[in-house]
């Protein structure tokens, strides 16, 4: 088995910041990323588009250019196309290129998988033509495509930048539908000193929705008992507002209502995780230095809760600085003095977090959808056999899979796993961290027999010991 210093899963900002940080510290990196480049989603395929497609992205995007050149480094060896499917909570670490598998240790390992938008159960977000706001912007980025005539649906900051990037790209959206209402920014306002400290973000916004008059966008907030209607595809969004019934015709509604924590390797290894009222989501536990309850095993990045990308890399950095003092190439004293200054820089960045969470809630239906709305799209499971597995005395998610076999598909719970969390704790009237949240198992991914038989030794040659 080869061995290396430091195994780094995901090659998003906080990977990316950690594997130069590390390198530079004299640790030898391995970092494996399921992507074709490096960038994760935030900055995905930035060092592959044109001027064009770079102006309609914007400037904030080409920043990741900064993380990406930062990989040429002689101690660091980037692994992409790398599907990791298996992790123990002792450094070890499974993964596939190309159909072939391997297993490598490392004498520490930092989880960097990012986030993932959080599911949107609505009436009809299964019918073809529905896809997130987060699947439409990697359509720009990756393929140049452009939703044409689309709706955005949801709340969240993500929202106005993903409308205004179609915008630029010459596809300006129907409309806004946004959930959040005045309740909510004015719920906010305790967070204002925050926000100041952190002008940037609101100001951004404040930009983001002057673009999108100008191109005469219509928007709605304060929207609720939002449906997608058609036969074989979309057709129609309606919903309510304070003035009354809403019907806009559409081809593409995009979806969002915030990110979450992607948790399935932390879940995986059995860190413990908490549930975080604010962002509404479990966050594996650590401490400010991305510490878990696993020695030498450290969380960074949106997947130890979401911050935002520069936020990320920040915290990537702090993470490498505590790996190399626990693997004996730094003075605690150094690492201190080091990170004084990416410390006070993350203080910076986090202060219009609490803000930007009350402004922005998640849409409250479709936390706790109505009875009908599919909410595990592998099984095609619905809200009510979610609540008739409760009155069958069921009184957890991993309970769920022999009930109704909800998290039994394909994505492992990835989708459905914080909807039966929320409609459980609902219905039990019980905390989600007394309810919990799905018991997750190898292979995160799937992998072949054939992997499985052909893995040997070795198997990946000139990583630095």
């Amino acid at each position: 088995m080869s061995e290396t210093d430091l195994i780094i899963i995901g090659a998003g900002p906080a990977g990316l910041a950690a594997a130069r940080m590390a390198a530079d510290c004299g640790l030898a990196v391995l970092l494996l990323d399921e992507q074709r480049a490096a960038g994760g989603q935030i900055y995905r395929n930035v060092d592959g588009v044109s001027d064009a497609e770079a102006a309609v992205l914007g400037k904030d995007y080409l920043s990741g250019r900064k993380l990406t050149s930062a990989l040429a480094h002689p101690k660091i060896q980037h692994f992409h196309h790398a599907v990791v499917w298996q992790v123990s909570g002792d450094c070890r670490v499974s993964y596939s290129i190309d159909g072939n598998g391997t297993t490598v240790a490392g004498r520490a390992l930092l989880i960097a998988t990012g986030a993932v938008e959080r599911p949107m159960p609505i009436p009809g977000w299964t019918l073809p033509g529905v896809m997130t706001a987060g699947a439409a912007q990697i359509l720009l980025k990756q393929s140049g495509v452009a939703a044409a005539n689309a709706v955005l649906a949801g709340s969240g900051p993500l929202l106005y930048l993903v409308a205004s990037q179609l915008c630029r790209a010459g596809q300006p959206p129907r409309a806004l539908v946004e959930t959040q209402g005045p309740r909510d920014l004015a719920g906010a306002l305790r967070h204002g000193a925050g926000a100041l400290r952190g002008w940037k973000y609101p100001l951004k916004g404040l930009g983001l929705l002057a673009e999108l008059r100008r191109a005469g966008v219509e928007r709605h907030t304060g929207a609720r008992d939002i449906r997608i209607e058609g036969n074989d595809r979309t057709e129609v969004l309606t919903f309510k507002t304070r003035s009354g019934f809403k019907r806009i015709d559409c081809r593409t509604v995009l979806l969002h209502h915030g990110v979450v924590p992607n948790t399935q390797i932390t879940r995986s290894v059995e860190i413990e995780h908490r549930w975080d009222v604010g962002q509404s989501c479990f966050v594996p536990a650590r401490d400010d230095w991305g510490r878990t309850s696993l020695e030498r095993v450290f969380v960074a990045g949106d997947g130890g809760g979401i911050g935002g990308a520069e936020a990320a890399a920040l915290k990537g950095r702090l993470s490498a600085l505590a790996a190399a003092c626990d693997l004996g190439y730094l003075e605690a004293s150094a690492k201190d003095e080091a990170a004084r200054p990416i410390r006070r820089a993350l203080a910076k960045e986090m202060a219009a977090r609490p803000f930007i969470d009350m402004a922005y809630p998640p849409y409250r239906e479709a936390l706790i959808p109505g009875d009908g709305t599919i909410i595990c799209r592998c099984e095609e499971i619905d809200a009510a056999e979610i609540r008739r597995c409760v009155s069958l005395g069921c009184e957890g998610p991993n309970q769920t899979k022999a009930y109704c076999r909800a998290g039994m598909g394909a994505c492992q719970g990835r989708y459905c796993g914080l909807t039966v969390t929320n409609i459980l704790s609902d219905e039990l009237g019980r905390s989600p961290d007394e309810v919990g949240y799905y018991r997750i198992r190898a292979p995160l991914k799937p992998v072949t027999l054939g992997e499985l038989a052909a893995m040997h030794e070795d198997k990946t040659e000139g990583i630095q010991t």
